[in-house]
């Protein structure tokens, strides 16, 4: 959900599925994982993905970084596919490198991470998924 001092849910989202260069973290190069899933769809409608996983060089033909520290240039949006006790931890690489705003996928809930990006104030989503929001709010700037 957005953040307290972002009452309307809508808005916050709207400005989320606008982002053009999406960091994905924990980007699995499995095509059968929900991350790979949503990657490959953000693809298919114009965004730049940014594969952050340690264990691999590339994922889908993409240079995938360590962290979002390795990322040159600016980030519009974090795409979080790790386990709640390490979102924190993203939330504040997200909030140090200037990321626009933090999104949890769904299943993931962090209120440690909710409270970063709130203090922070970066747009802030959790247990939801990008592509299904995506998908039923249309393309908008895409």
């Amino acid at each position: 959900m957005p953040t307290p001092h972002e009452p309307d849910a809508a808005a916050t989202i709207r400005r989320l599925l606008a982002a053009k260069r999406i960091a994905i973290v924990g980007l699995s190069d499995n095509p059968s994982r929900p991350s790979h899933g949503v990657a490959a769809y953000l693809r298919s409608v114009g965004k730049e993905i940014l594969p952050v996983n340690p264990n691999h060089a590339k994922v889908m033909g993409v240079t995938c970084y360590r962290s979002l520290k390795d990322i040159p240039g600016p980030i519009d949006l974090v795409d979080v596919f790790r386990r709640p006790q390490f979102c924190a931890a993203v939330a504040r690489q997200a909030v140090e490198v200037g990321a626009k705003g933090l999104w949890l996928q769904s299943g993931i809930r962090s209120h440690e991470a909710r409270e970063i990006a709130r203090k922070a104030g970066i747009d802030y989503v959790e247990d939801r998924c990008l592509k299904v929001e995506h998908m039923h709010r249309g393309r908008g700037d895409s």
